[in-house]
C-alpha cells in the first residue's frame, strides 16, 4: 500500500499542477466576468438592506402553504439554514474538483462564469421584484413588536454601504419576492444537473431543493409565493 500512495502521489501533483495551469489562463481571459459577478453579489446585499428602509411591518398575509405546512417555530429556523449551507459548499467543492479527479466535463474558471452570470440575471429580476411590491415580513424579526422589522433613517450614506454587515444581512426584511436562498439552491441544483456525473446525487440534489422549500415555507421565513416564484 505505501508503495501505490507513493506512485500515485506524484501524478496527484502533477495534475493539480496542470490544472492550475489551464485555469490561470482561463482566468486571465474571464477575469472581468468573474469580478463583475462577485461586484454585483455586493449591490444585491446593498439592495436588499435598502429596502429594509420601506419595510412596514403588519399583519401575515394569507397563505396556502402556511396553511398546509406546520410552523417549524422560531427556535428551529436554522434547520432550514443548515441544509442550505451544506448545499452550498458541497457545490463549492464540487466546482473544484477537476483539479484532483481524472474526470472532469467542465473547466472551473468558466463554470463559475456561467453560474456569476446566471446569478447575476437572477438578482436583477429579484431586486426589481422586491422593490415592485413590498409585503410585510413573515420572519419572527420582521413582524409588528419586533425592534428589527423596521429601519431607523440612515445618518449618513456610509451607513447604507456599510449594509450592516453581517447583522444587516442575517435580519433583513421586505426582500420577499423571491426567494434568494432558493435561486441559489436551484441554481446549484441545475448546474450539477447538467454538469455531474452520478445520478444518484442528481436525484438527491432535487430532493434536498424541494425539502428546502418546504423548510423555508416552515420556518416562515418566505411566503409561499416567494418559493413558487423562484421555482
Amino acid at each position: 500500500m505505501p508503495v501505490y500512495v507513493d506512485r500515485e502521489a506524484p501524478k496527484l501533483w502533477r495534475k493539480i499542477c496542470s490544472e492550475t495551469t489551464i485555469e490561470i489562463s482561463l482566468l486571465a481571459e474571464n477575469w472581468k466576468i468573474i469580478l463583475g459577478g462577485i461586484i454585483f453579489q455586493y449591490i444585491h446585499g446593498l439592495a436588499a438592506h435598502g429596502v429594509h428602509y420601506l419595510h412596514q411591518p403588519g399583519p401575515l398575509l394569507q397563505d396556502s402553504g402556511y396553511a398546509l405546512i406546520p410552523e417549524l417555530g422560531e427556535d428551529k429556523a436554522y434547520i432550514s439554514e443548515t441544509l442550505f449551507s451544506f448545499l452550498f459548499f458541497s457545490f463549492v467543492l464540487w466546482t473544484f474538483h477537476p483539479f484532483v479527479f481524472q474526470s472532469k466535463s467542465f473547466h472551473t474558471v468558466l463554470l463559475w462564469c456561467r453560474v456569476l452570470a446566471c446569478l447575476v440575471v437572477c438578482q436583477m429580476l429579484r431586486i426589481v421584484t422586491f422593490y415592485s411590491t413590498q409585503l410585510p415580513g413573515p420572519n419572527y424579526h420582521c413582524r409588528e413588536g419586533s425592534k428589527l422589522a423596521r429601519l431607523p433613517r440612515p445618518e449618513s450614506v456610509v451607513e447604507v454601504l456599510l449594509i450592516n454587515f453581517p447583522r444587516g444581512m442575517i435580519y433583513g426584511c421586505g426582500d420577499l419576492i423571491f426567494s434568494s436562498h432558493m435561486i441559489f439552491t436551484l441554481l446549484f441544483v441545475l448546474t450539477y444537473h447538467k454538469y455531474g456525473t452520478i445520478r444518484f446525487i442528481k436525484q438527491s440534489a432535487w430532493l434536498l431543493a424541494i425539502i428546502e422549500s418546504l423548510l423555508i415555507i416552515a420556518s416562515r421565513k418566505h411566503y409561499t409565493v416567494d418559493v413558487v416564484v423562484a421555482w
